[in-house]
């Protein structure tokens, strides 16, 4: 049995080189326990972490190989805020005991700051936020990227620094685990999504524990408490977040792994633009309004659909109807390229006159490209592309032409000195529904 004070001597080592004495036991659950202990071969001697692995009856195969995968991995790790690794041996006492040493952090974890009951501001949560998500950076962006599946505020420390430490890779996953044929059910019940339960974490799972961990932060209240619809978890209503933080959580803890952020890194840039934004009030689709939209977090897609046939509309019928006679008329079924010039250029302005009741437009954002799109009777007849990241404003633009002694106002996507606008032949936009869809297109763009 280990106790404190006891003096670890690793396996077949001399009395030299006994070097570890146990202080304070920290943990201990179903064959591990965790150690607060003082490394004597250090000058002054240091404290470190001890993790222990008893393999016996209630340890297996599967609970070793995870425990030698995480001395493996923290031996590749070189990060500020990672524990160092600093040993990896055993022990035999009766059992054979596996020990993983590393450096010890100075500080409290988020868990016990929950029970102590502190209160977190959306301020302190951002910093959190932010500390982890460089941390994540670092560990996805590893070849093979590395995967910690078991974010929670006990693997978390705020240190004595104040700054965020993540620790405990207990759980850790690299792209020799990810191949295997075989995996081994890892993660905590509220803070893992539920692909990782089926063995196909991917780096977006830990930002979904992430954003797991900083609800219950805000909340007070743990995610597996929490309600949920459509396996989302519903916690806007025990929380005074800014609207911009509120969906960025939103977002994190999306259940389909489609809708959540790509990478940390992204999730990132999404953070500081929303700490460098004003955050304006809520702007809801008006009522009645028939515009589709839908927003994720790689992309952004509106549909602006025709308004069909109006009793206003008995001028244009007839327009329609005596522009096809004449043509039909003068051609009389003749094919002539002159002819054909002739219809092109008579079918300009009469989509134009058509487009209102008729046509239809689709804009799309992704996080490299945007594209607006104008559809006549399902045909694409005008087509623009432009680059995302060129965008710098997004506005009303007066158009210079009227229409019933009213002048058409369209929406305007400004890249610069490039504008590409929509909305100005479509009188069914009202004031209203543009305001809206200003609101919605800068705040994905997190402008």
């Amino acid at each position: 049995m280990l106790e404190a004070g006891q003096i670890l001597r690793v396996r077949e080592a001399t009395p030299q080189e006994s070097r570890y004495q146990l202080k304070q036991k920290l943990g201990q659950n179903a064959g591990r326990q965790t150690w607060l202990a003082e490394d004597l071969a250090t000058q002054p001697a240091e404290l470190v972490i001890v993790k222990f692995l008893a393999f016996g009856d209630q340890v297996h195969w599967d609970d070793l190989k995870l425990f030698e995968r995480e001395a493996d991995v923290l031996k590749q790790l070189n990060h500020a805020r990672i524990p160092k690794y600093r040993d990896y041996f055993s022990i035999d006492d009766r059992i054979l005991w596996f020990a993983l040493v590393q450096q010890y952090i100075p500080g409290s974890s988020l868990k016990e700051l929950l029970n102590q009951r502190q209160k977190f501001t959306e301020e302190q949560v951002r910093k959190i936020a932010f500390d982890v998500l460089e941390i994540l950076i670092y560990l996805h962006s590893l070849i093979p990227h590395v995967l910690h599946r078991d974010i929670k505020p006990s693997n978390l420390i705020l240190g004595e620094d104040q700054q965020v430490y993540l620790v405990d890779f207990g759980a850790v996953q690299d792209r020799a685990t990810a191949q295997g044929a075989t995996f081994t059910v890892v993660g905590t019940y509220g803070y893992a999504p539920i692909e990782q339960f089926g063995g196909r974490a991917v780096p977006a799972s830990d930002l979904y524990a992430l954003g797991a961990t900083l609800i219950h932060l805000v909340t007070g209240t743990s995610p597996a408490d929490l309600p949920q619809r459509n396996m989302r978890i519903h916690f806007s209503d025990r929380t005074n977040l800014s609207p911009h933080f509120l969906h960025w959580l939103e977002t994190l803890t999306e259940p389909d792994v489609e809708q959540r952020f790509d990478t940390a890194h992204q999730a990132l840039e999404v953070l500081n633009s929303r700490l460098t934004t004003h955050s304006p009030g809520i702007i809801s689709q008006p009522h009645g309004s028939r515009i589709h939209l839908k927003k994720t977090a790689n992309y952004l897609a509106i549909k602006i659909p025709a308004r069909g046939i109006q009793s206003s509309d008995s001028f244009l019928l007839f327009f329609v109807s005596l522009w096809y006679g004449i043509l039909l008329l003068f051609t009389r079924g003749i094919f002539h390229p002159f002819l054909l010039i002739h219809w092109m250029v008579g079918l300009l302005p009469l989509s134009m006159l058509l487009f209102p009741a008729f046509g239809e437009v689709y804009i799309r954002f992704d996080h490299k490209y945007f594209f607006m799109e104008w559809e006549l009777f399902g045909q694409c007849y005008r087509r623009k592309r432009g680059n995302t990241s060129a965008i710098d404003d997004v506005c009303i633009n007066r158009e210079s032409i009227s229409l019933n002694h009213r002048p058409l106002m369209a929406i305007s996507i400004e890249a610069g000195v490039q504008k590409y606008k929509f909305g100005a032949f479509s009188p069914e936009i009202a004031d209203v529904e543009q305001q809206w869809l200003i609101k919605e297109i800068k705040d994905w763009l997190g402008l």
